[in-house]
């Protein structure tokens, strides 16, 4: 009998609505602050976001309907085909069953298109007419650029932190030719850039002054049809992504798989982890067996070294305060080629997860993912971003602990995005320019002592 390599389902199967885990928490989520320590209202967030927007963050609801105009647009790439890594199983001789959730497949090459689509919709639906954004590797801003293509009359700008800009000179071409406006962040554009240049003007950028900058632009619109979109982190980008999750457990079961043993995805914002893993965290509330691990960057060390926190989202202290595993919003990470995971927070939702012990987190070095990544495309045969190979090193760590305990453990892993833009990384790693940084704990320390007087979760 012939084996099964893919496992497809039908576009008539794919879900239609997405799932909340908000409500499911063992212990119920904190709220954002504003000043003075007082909770956020949704008042409060309509100059970043449209209020139809606004309500899913804030949403207690388990289930919420995918509206049926963006399922068509969403049709162009899913259902997402779930592969079985016969191969590489082949490769570490292990009887763990693998199966990864091919993400790669989408016009942007990563799973950012998932919530991009939704939220230009929702924006349009408001009357909005621009939208602003910050990105780390690159993934979300041409996410967002080819959203905002599809939707179409919305205008599409893009902060990109400044390494990657350099690194990732592709990227900024893909979201140009979606007609998407790219500019290096830190930049001139900005009083957030422009405070950042005169402090640090060989800075190589982050995420939180990325934030900063779009934000500020978002805001300070007259027109007011300006507004802010975010790739990662928010409740409303977790709930638009569990369509990973809920697509897996379909195509698992047309294979006879009632659950897997272990669920992976690599962890930065949270958004891609989130798709994966949330659906079968609402098995694991449930009472099902399942491991659940995140995995990081031990340059950026949020989940396995970060404490619980409430913590601005940017340096400029322009977002709310948010309840989460923080390294503090004055981090500034190594230049690592993972560039989508190197925020200085972790989502809320996720960060609330790991605390109510529904999962577990694990940091890997960039030369170990890296090298899991080589085996896997000459496995394979698919190149895996650099954000995609901590979810491989750890799958294949525990695929070799399946052997060392002679276990059929069935193993399900989130391939975020293709690696096609990202071949520098690749040659750096084989002719040895790739180091491996562990983010030293005095830093983390140093930034945590400007966070002195904030108030604490619950």
């Amino acid at each position: 009998m012939a084996r099964q390599k893919k496992i497809y389902l039908d576009e008539s199967e794919m879900p239609k609505q997405w799932y909340n885990l908000a409500p499911d928490l063992i212990t119920p989520l904190n709220p954002p602050l504003g000043p003075g320590g007082i909770s956020v209202t949704p008042e409060m967030l309509a100059p970043v976001f449209p209020m139809n927007l606004i309500e899913q963050e804030v949403s207690q609801e388990r289930w919420i309907d995918i509206p049926e105009e963006v399922r068509q647009i969403l049709f162009q790439w899913r259902p997402s085909p779930l592969i079985r890594a016969y191969e590489l199983e082949a490769a570490l001789g292990t009887p763990a069953k693998i199966y990864y959730k091919n993400e790669g497949v989408s016009p942007a090459g990563s799973h950012k298109p998932n919530t991009a689509i939704p939220q230009a919709w929702y924006n349009k639906q408001f009357g909005i007419k621009k939208l602003v954004t910050e990105t780390g590797a690159g993934q979300w801003g041409s996410a967002l650029s080819y959203a905002c293509a599809q939707i179409g009359g919305i205008e599409c700008k893009v902060y990109m932190v400044r390494v990657s800009f350099d690194q990732k000179p592709f990227r900024k071409i893909l979201m140009q030719t979606w007609g998407g406006k790219c500019v290096s962040s830190p930049s001139m554009e900005t009083q957030a850039g422009r405070d950042v240049l005169a402090e640090y003007p060989d800075t190589p950028g982050s995420l939180g002054i990325a934030i900063s900058e779009a934000v500020e632009e978002a805001v300070s619109d007259p027109t007011g049809k300006t507004r802010y979109a975010l790739g990662s982190v928010l409740n409303h980008v977790m709930l638009h992504q569990t369509i990973i999750g809920q697509e897996a457990k379909k195509q698992l079961a047309k294979v006879g798989i009632k659950k897997p043993d272990i669920v992976i995805g690599c962890c930065g914002g949270g958004s891609n982890f989130a798709g994966i893993s949330f659906p079968f965290m609402y098995d694991k509330v449930n009472g099902a067996d399942i491991q659940i691990i995140g995995a990081e960057p031990f340059s950026c060390p949020t989940l396995t070294k970060a404490p619980f926190i409430y913590d601005h989202g940017d340096v400029a202290k322009m977002t709310p305060l948010l309840a989460m595993n923080s390294l503090g919003h004055n981090f500034i990470p190594a230049p690592i080629h993972a560039g989508g995971l190197r925020y200085h927070g972790m989502a809320p939702l996720v960060s609330a997860a790991l605390r109510d012990g529904l999962m577990d987190a694990v940091a890997i070095h960039q030369s170990e993912c890296f090298e899991a990544g080589l085996l896997f495309l000459r496995t394979e045969g698919i190149i895996p971003a650099p954000e995609t190979t901590h979810a491989i090193a750890a799958t294949i760590r525990e695929a070799l602990k399946a052997k060392e305990e002679g276990k059929e453990k069935v193993i399900l892993f989130n391939f975020s995005g293709h690696g096609l833009m990202d071949l520098v990384g690749y040659d750096k790693y084989m002719t040895g320019q790739l180091h491996d940084y562990e983010y030293p704990e005095h830093e983390i320390e140093a930034n945590l002592a400007k966070l002195v007087g904030y108030p604490m979760p619950k």
